[in-house]
């Protein structure tokens, strides 16, 4: 099993519309396609900036699903979080193995 996780840096006063978008658009519009699941939000406590950072984890079976939902989902997902909120936000994701 994969998980996709996706840190992101949020601008100072931001944070709760972040959370908001998250919860109400993007979570419910991945659910939708079925491919990712188990959808979790986790405030990152070891790096402290300006504003906040939350990393936005799934679980995904392997990673030509993950590629398929990127094209078919992800990118679409990626163009309203920038259009919403511009850069107020930055994220970057990285692809983990549970090994245990």
């Amino acid at each position: 099993m994969l998980i996709y996780n996706t840190t992101y840096q949020v601008d100072e006063g931001q944070e709760r519309n972040f959370l908001i978008w998250m919860q109400e658009y993007y979570l419910p519009e991945v659910e939708k396609h079925g491919t990712l699941y188990v959808p979790r939000i986790l405030r990152v406590l070891s790096h402290r900036d300006e504003g906040e950072s939350f990393s936005v984890q799934f679980e995904v079976e392997n990673s030509a699903k993950l590629h398929r939902w990127h094209q078919e989902q992800g990118v679409k997902l990626n163009e309203e979080l920038l259009k919403t909120f511009k850069d107020k936000v930055v994220g970057f994701p990285t692809l983990m193995e549970v090994i245990v």
